[in-house]
């Protein structure tokens, strides 16, 4: 059956959506068939085939082949749309179950498709290849920066009109708070992702993102596109405060004037971009205790206690700058500690003196009760940095003779005085491991057993409650122990607590 009104349409579609014409040929091809097995009473399946030269068309009419079906020998389940494989081998003695038989029937006339019809399955196949081809388009794109003119504004959340019918959504946890955005504003946005979905927003693009911060400076800093200044990091409190960390890859060139510009021109650019979103410039140091320091700016830190097992900082800064160092809300705190990766304590200077001082008294006390010495000689052992008894046993004898006042008599005598302390203490917690016993409701418990019940006397676990206060991993040290079977003794243990 010729037509040539179905090369019309694909022309017209295809030039309008900018889509290929097999996509509204196959479109095309839906809707006959949708409009060929309506014309029938009963549901059958068929299949429409246009010439994509001429427009000429065929219409078949299917069969699935299938086995008999058990429960009605010699017969199928669903005559309309299956056929019998000892049927269809009679004129196809190669066919096999699972393929289809065809016989070509007559064709609708596609002037007389129903209207509705035909427009649905073409419209709905040319929205579905609109929508693989953006999400083509835009996946080798993501984590680069792009712009859009605001399409509308639905609570909050925001559409962008890239051209080219294209649209990209920011979500509004992704919007800068209390942004003045308009409908008509050209923004810029970090695509964040491209997800292939039937229906809504397939582009995600974000405002408050720390990698937008990055891209800006990029583009708006020729050096940092150059390579010639790289970017560590960024931290940000979207429209309130960002901290930048850069470093220089040339000796000769400042990072942070460079970024900054004359008279502050490149960053202030950056700024007005980000609805006024002020931007500290931090020049990273390999040293992270300086690396730290600099992400503090502008407060002035006195001092830094590192704690590597917990990776924090203990920060101290003088009374009058404590609230700088903290900032608004935690603010400048909170945005170092993003930037440098560490958890950040900030304390006052004089307390921090003060704790010091304290923890100093309580180690020379250690030594003056375990090593018998008197205060002057445990004070200088802790001021040198002994925190145990243990370091002072085995330390080497060079490390302490470099201490003013320590003669090798007197480092032999603190070092055997400090083995024999050890000594005695770990005789005293073997003797206390012998007599530790578990309290019968313990030994009571459902899943537990006597060895390991003593085990876990020796390692103070004493009652079902010290039990029930403990860990998974706290438990997984004892013999035969593994994840499962820990978490079901703490439970049984804290039964109790839930009667």
């Amino acid at each position: 059956m010729a037509n040539k009104e179905i090369l019309l349409v694909v022309e017209v579609f295809s030039n309008e959506r900018e889509i290929e014409k097999e996509i509204v040929f196959q479109a095309i091809e839906s809707a006959l068939e949708a409009a060929t097995i309506k014309r029938h009473a009963n549901p059958i399946k068929a299949r429409v085939a246009i010439d994509r030269k001429t427009g000429d068309y065929l219409t078949y009419r299917q069969w699935d082949v299938v086995d008999a079906n058990p429960t009605s020998i010699g017969d199928v389940e669903f005559p309309t749309t299956q056929v019998l494989l000892e049927v269809a081998q009679l004129d196809n003695p190669s066919i096999k179950v699972g393929e289809v038989v065809e016989e070509e029937i007559e064709s609708v006339d596609f002037g007389r498709i129903a209207a509705q019809t035909a427009k649905q399955v073409i419209i709905h196949k040319v929205r579905e290849a609109e929508r693989r081809k953006i999400v083509e388009a835009y996946q080798s794109r993501v984590g680069e920066l792009i712009t859009g003119i605001v399409k509308r504004i639905e609570k909050g959340s925001v559409y962008l009109d890239l051209g080219g019918h294209v649209e990209a959504y920011i979500a509004k946890e992704d919007m800068i708070p209390r942004e003045a955005i308009r409908i008509g504003d050209r923004i810029r946005g970090y695509l964040k992702d491209v997800r292939s979905e039937p229906r809504g927003p397939q582009l995600f693009v974000s405002r408050t993102a720390p990698e937008l911060l990055i891209a800006l400076f990029r583009l708006e800093v020729p050096e940092v596109g150059e390579g010639m200044i790289s970017v560590i990091g960024a931290a940000r409190d979207a429209g309130s405060r960002a901290k930048l960390a850069v470093k220089s890859n040339d000796p000769r060139l400042d990072p942070v004037g460079a970024c900054v510009g004359m008279r502050g021109s490149r960053v202030q650019s950056v700024t007005n971009e980000l609805a006024g979103e002020r931007v500290d410039i931090i020049l990273w140091n390999p040293s992270e205790a300086q690396f730290v320091i600099n992400a503090m700016s502008p407060a002035e830190i006195q001092s830094i206690v590192v704690d590597e097992d917990k990776h924090s900082m203990d920060l101290a800064v003088s009374s009058e700058n404590l609230s700088q160092a903290i900032g608004r809300g935690g603010q400048n705190v909170r945005l170092a500690s993003q930037l440098t990766g560490w958890e950040l304590n900030v304390i006052d200077a004089s307390k921090a003196e003060k704790n010091a001082e304290a923890e100093v008294d309580k180690i020379k006390q250690l030594f003056v009760d375990q090593l018998d010495v008197d205060e002057d000689i445990a004070l200088i052992l802790a001021e040198e940095g002994f925190n145990t008894v243990e370091e002072v046993a085995y330390v080497p004898v060079s490390e302490m003779l470099e201490i003013e006042g320590f003669d090798e008599a007197l480092v032999n005598e603190l070092r055997s005085r400090a083995k024999d302390a050890l000594l005695i203490s770990a005789i005293a917690a073997e003797e206390k491991i012998e007599t530790a016993k578990p309290a019968q409701d313990l030994l009571d418990m459902e899943g537990m057993d006597t060895d390991l019940a003593y085990d876990m006397a020796s390692q103070g676990i004493i009652t079902m409650d010290d039990l029930a206060e403990q860990a998974v991993d706290d438990l997984l040290n004892f013999s035969g122990m593994n994840e499962e079977r820990a978490a079901k003794l703490i439970m049984k243990a804290r039964e109790p607590w839930f009667a």
